[in-house]
């Protein structure tokens, strides 16, 4: 279920002129930067593991709650909430498959509070052509999968993540603009609410 050179010489002077922004994220501003996500919304594309890809929205409000709507014709929403996640299949009126958020490394960006500095969580963090790339696991359950996140600098901006499943599963997810704090209603996220008997 469908449950991111030059010669020697103008090299050194355009060196000079480039600001501070091209150097790694640390991973106190990245902290920073996920810790202030309170609300977002953006429109996305997930790369699947299949070679197939979808489109859709995202919908982000800190702790716990996250949605993804995605597009025709595909007809599935996922919904985290309560600490769980839910994944509906729209052509289904069957409950909707559950399992603990905490089994998905997402659930270390929906925390109430966001510490890449934790000990063991970033297992990988690098830089390279503008990208600072984060590998981050849960220290107590690493066989969990990671979470790889990829941000751009001046301002910080979360650009994709990949989530690599325990299995070996690979499921990259494009991330537009983020249009930051805006007004999310809770019920957007009710596992309950969006069941299909309470939308029949």
């Amino acid at each position: 279920m469908r449950a991111v050179r030059f010669l020697v010489a103008p090299a050194f002077w355009l060196a000079l002129s480039v600001p501070a922004m091209a150097e790694k994220l640390s991973l106190d501003e990245l902290s920073t930067y996920l810790d202030g996500l309170k609300t977002a919304q953006a429109n996305f594309t997930q790369f699947n593991g299949d070679g197939t890809r979808s489109t859709g929205t995202l919908y982000l409000k800190r702790p716990w709650k996250m949605r993804f709507e995605y597009n025709p014709p595909d007809q599935t929403l996922v919904l985290a909430a309560s600490l769980s996640v839910a994944i509906f299949d729209g052509k289904s009126n069957q409950p909707p498959e559950t399992y603990p958020l905490k089994r998905t490394p997402l659930h270390l960006i929906l925390a109430p509070n966001v510490d890449l500095k934790t000990a063991k969580m970033v297992v990988g963090h690098g830089y390279d052509n503008g990208v600072t790339t984060v590998f981050a696991q849960d220290p107590k359950n690493p066989e969990y999968g990671q979470l790889e996140l990829r941000f751009t600098a001046d301002p910080v901006r979360l650009q994709e993540w990949v989530v690599h499943d325990g299995g070996g599963g690979r499921t990259r997810v494009v991330l537009d603009e983020l249009d930051r704090n805006v007004e999310l209603k809770n019920s957007i996220f009710n596992i309950q609410l969006n069941s299909p008997e309470k939308n029949r």
